[in-house]
């Protein structure tokens, strides 16, 4: 079946190739003076539709695709300029012709029958959304998947032009910012209207032109007619069966726009696990924060001291998931915005994983490893954010922003290893965070622009870590018998018991504050120059502290026989820096040059166990870049920068710390700064003139003094320490990706490239890894309006790891096909289906499949009920297998997913 529709679909789109042909032309004024972005559209006179469009290039030149033999209606326009309507007539020939636009004195605004379907105002790419559908889309992810230049990538955000787009705003209010998924799954693609692609954008109209915000993409959505100060959106029902449990899902999606006032409420009961935000996403949830000093040349790390959960809940044996989110907005008057969202969410997930470990170099006698986990997941997270922008002229502005984050995660997990035998594990931790963000702008006059931005952050982190491993009291001096007695005895551990029971209590507390002054004096309307003055000021204190449970009940403090007998942490981190930066822009025909340097001050002191450790300097940060505009919708960037990088107080701490059961680690009290040098070279191009749209990126990183392992083995326990390794780290990666639309085909190409070098240390030895990963993925779409649509893909990677002494290589293939048709406006149907194969050239291939469909019925476009069977995992796969490799081991890795799920579902458009 899946070889027929493709077989369909290319012939159509081949017969609806060879039955076109190309119009082209100039368009110019009545001086004869070329006109950039023109607009030319071409209405089919039999069907009165819409057939092509197209906007004229640099100079004044455009090119349409038309049918043969067919009558059309030409109409040409500009701004300010009078629309010019031709009827024209073609053959069997391409056809060439001219238009010439004459001024427009008349000031009352013409109504235009048919709507571009893209059109480009300054810095602004304004689709219209009804250009792009043909019925099939439900949600505005369908929409923006079929717009040209604009993806949603693997992750589920948004980019454009290579860049993920993290603003996303409806009728100019901000729609949960800091994520675009809950957009993109929920907002309903019949209320769309047009989506504005706001390129080089600012939230501060003040700095738009005195900074630099290329890599700054929104979007915003503007809603139909009709869709203002009343209700929308859908209430989503649904029941199934598995082999093991009663399906079901509950989704009501609601929205209210007016002017002054927006609530969106979203809901989610489901344990089909279709999930609108994974763990993974609220944890990365930024809530449109952005430090002051992200650009000032320093980088310290406050660490990550969350738990690691068995896999990603796209790869799980079960999912239970609730969710709670609502946003709003408020506008008293014009000088006062007040907007906010609060989300709740909370899953159960059930893992099971089977793994095989093999360390790549024979020399450190590190014995292969099996295992098989399973886990038992529980997650209960909350965002609540609110916002106030004051704004009582052009020549103020004040934001201040408040976001709270706190999360109750717990993993059990019981794991059989075939060197260790079996442990059960239990991981908690119960962490919030306050981050709190105020910003001043304000121009002085024409030439004087002042800018104060000022971060706080507090957070507590307090994971708590208990493993229990089985252990024979009469054999600990046999380490064939029982491969933990070693550590054991190392620890301190009391080997008289029939298990070790081993917990860990850890308490991270970060307080930080981020904060600088910007003065811009505008120099003349090609140059400016920018002064900054800078702190990082930021305190962390840890404490941890090893123990075991002995069978009465009691806990027991172990002294370790090695690293100075070191199991606890009581250490206070404080960081500083102050820093005056400079950075001067000169805009000069094509040309826009940013040279800057920043000074910096730092003071490092940590406090642990009776000592002290110091260290201030002064560090020199020059950065640079330059920017060509070929034209308006095409660029290159240079950039350079220098970074000093700090570390977090976990790798500062001399005490032992469990990471888990098989992964001991203590810190270095003395480490010092890293220093990197990172050059980017960014190419963009968005030509609607022959449908092209290309990006690339080059990237160049070199480490200097970076913070690495020194890691050593005793069977597949592990114990690292850090230090500042005096070998240099490099990595090099490139991205592009290639856009042509010939008339209702779209073809595109994307690749990737990446090479690192890391001097990795082992057993006492220094070695070197290197990895070379290279990805191509070529793509065809159609975008019919009448007839079903197709997008083929195949994706091709190739990883080559060459660690030490060993190398591996892995190759995959993923063939994949997505399909869907809107049929005799009533029927919905939608298919998607991928074929992965992985081979490591050493071991059989191996390779899985994922098949999903879904049957949708409603009377017609504007029905309010639909209904709908949809199925997930039809082949009724049991598992995903994955290849990888580490500096240390190639692992291969079975995932256990759901099984296949049929549901009957109901959904109610308000």
């Amino acid at each position: 079946m899946i070889k027929r529709i493709v077989f369909i679909t290319l012939f159509l789109v081949a017969n609806c190739a060879f039955a076109q042909l190309k119009m082209q032309g100039v368009v110019k004024d009545s001086l004869g003076v070329s006109l950039e972005l023109a607009n030319v559209i071409a209405i089919n006179q039999e069907t009165k539709t819409l057939q092509s469009y197209g906007i004229t290039d640099q100079n004044g030149r455009f090119q349409i695709s038309l049918s043969k033999n067919s009558n059309y209606s030409i109409q040409v326009s500009y701004v300010g300029m009078k629309t010019v309507t031709e009827n024209i007539s073609t053959q069997e020939e391409d056809l060439t012709k001219d238009f010439v636009l004459q001024t427009d004195n008349v000031l009352d605004a013409v109504e235009l029958t048919y709507e571009m379907p893209v059109t480009i105002k300054g810095d602004t790419l304004v689709y219209n959304a009804d250009s792009f559908k043909n019925g099939s889309e439900r949600k505005l992810e369908d929409v923006l998947e079929k717009l040209p230049g604009v993806e949603i990538n693997d992750s589920g955000q948004i980019e454009v032009e290579g860049n993920v787009v993290t603003k996303l705003m409806v009728n100019g209010k901000d729609f949960f910012d800091g994520d675009t998924k809950l957009a993109t799954k929920n907002i309903p693609s019949n209320a769309v209207d047009k989506v504005q692609v706001l390129r080089n954008y600012s939230e501060v109209s003040q700095l738009s032109g005195v900074t630099n915000n290329q890599d700054n993409y929104a979007i915003n959505i503007k809603l139909k007619e009709g869709k203002e100060n009343f209700w929308f959106g859908n209430i989503t029902a649904s029941a199934g069966a598995s082999p093991e449990d009663e399906l079901y899902l509950v989704q009501p999606k609601l929205f209210y726009y007016s002017p002054k006032f927006s609530i969106n409420f979203l809901g989610d009961l489901n344990n089909t696990g279709e999930l609108a935000l994974t763990r993974r996403d609220i944890r990365s949830f930024g809530g449109g924060f952005r430090a002051p000093s992200r650009s000032s040349g320093t980088s310290i790390d406050l660490g990550d001291n969350s738990l690691n959960f068995l896999t990603s809940q796209a790869n799980a044996l079960e999912i239970k998931n609730k969710m709670a989110a609502t946003n709003f907005s408020y506008s008293p008057n014009k000088a006062l915005d007040i907007s906010g969202f609060a989300i709740l969410n909370s899953n159960r997930t059930l893992s099971k994983e089977v793994n095989f470990v093999q360390y790549t170099d024979s020399d450190l006698g590190i014995p292969d490893e099996t295992t098989e986990q399973t886990s038992n997941e529980s997650s209960d997270q909350g965002l609540l954010k609110l916002s106030a922008a004051y704004k009582p002229n052009v020549n103020n502005q004040l934001d201040y922003d408040v976001l709270g984050r706190f999360s109750k995660d717990v993993q059990d997990q019981n794991l059989l290893s075939s060197v260790v035998g079996n442990t059960s594990q239990l991981d908690n931790v119960t962490p919030f965070s306050i981050n709190q963000n105020i910003n001043y702008y304000y121009t002085l006059n024409e030439s004087n622009i002042f800018a104060f931005e000022a971060q706080h952050l507090i957070k507590n982190e307090d994971p708590f870590y208990n493993a229990v491993l089985l252990n024979d009291p009469e054999n600990n001096d046999d380490a064939d018998d029982d491969a933990f007695d070693s550590t054991a005895e190392a620890m301190g551990f009391d080997a008289s018991f029939d298990n070790y029971d081993l917990g860990q209590d850890r308490l991270v507390k970060s307080n930080q504050l981020d904060a600088k002054l910007d003065y811009y004096y505008i120099l003349n309307s090609k140059s400016n120059i920018n002064f900054t003055l800078g702190t990082i000021l930021s305190k962390q204190e840890f404490n941890s502290n090893i123990f075991q449970f002995l069978d009465d009940g009691t806990e027991f403090e172990p002294t370790p026989t090695f690293n100075d007998g070191l199991a606890k942490n009581d250490t206070d981190y404080n960081f500083t820096d102050v820093y005056l930066g400079t950075h001067y822009t000169l805009k000069s025909g094509k040309f826009t040059i940013i040279p800057g340097f920043s000074i910096h001050s730092y003071g490092n002191k940590n406090s642990q166990f009776g000592e002290t450790y110091k260290d201030n300097f002064v560090k020199f940060l020059p950065d640079f870049e330059t920017i060509i505009q070929f034209k308006k919708s095409e660029s290159l960037t240079l950039r350079y920068s220098m970074q000093n990088n700090f570390t977090d107080i976990t790798k500062l701490a001399e005490g032992l710390v469990f990471n888990n059961y098989s992964s001991i680690q203590f810190g270095e009290s003395e480490l010092q700064n890293a220093l990197s040098h990172k050059v980017n070279l960014v190419y963009r191009s968005f030509n609607l003139f022959n449908y092209t749209n290309v990006f690339a990126r080059l990237s160049y990183n070199k480490n200097i003094d970076q913070i690495r392992g020194l890691t050593n083995f005793e069977n597949v326990i592990r114990t690292s320490t850090f230090f500042n390794s005096n070998f240099a780290d490099e990595s090099v990666s490139a991205s592009g990706r290639i856009q042509r639309t010939f008339g209702k085909l779209r073809a595109g190409l994307t690749t990737g490239f990446n090479y690192s070098k890391i001097n990795q240390f082992i057993q006492d030895r220094q070695s070197v890894n290197e990895n070379i990963t290279q990805t191509y993925t070529p793509e065809l779409r159609t975008n019919f309006t009448e007839a079903p649509n197709i997008r083929l893909r195949y994706r091709y990677s190739v990883s080559n790891n060459n660690q030490g002494t060993s190398s591996t290589k892995f190759v995959t293939n993923a063939p994949s096909i997505d399909f869907d048709a809107y049929i005799w406006k009533s029927l919905t149907f939608k298919t998607d289906y991928t074929y992965t194969n992985q081979d490591s050239g050493t071991q059989p291939a191996q390779s899985f499949q994922t098949w999903d469909a879904s049957l949708a019925y409603r009377k017609n476009e504007d029905s309010k009920w639909e209904y709908e069977i949809k199925a997930t995992n039809l082949l009724n796969i049991d598992s995903r297998v994955t290849n990888s490799a580490t500096n240390l081991s190639v692992l291969n890795s079975e995932t256990f997913i759901q099984p296949r799920f049929v549901t009957f579902r109901v959904r109610y458009e308000l």
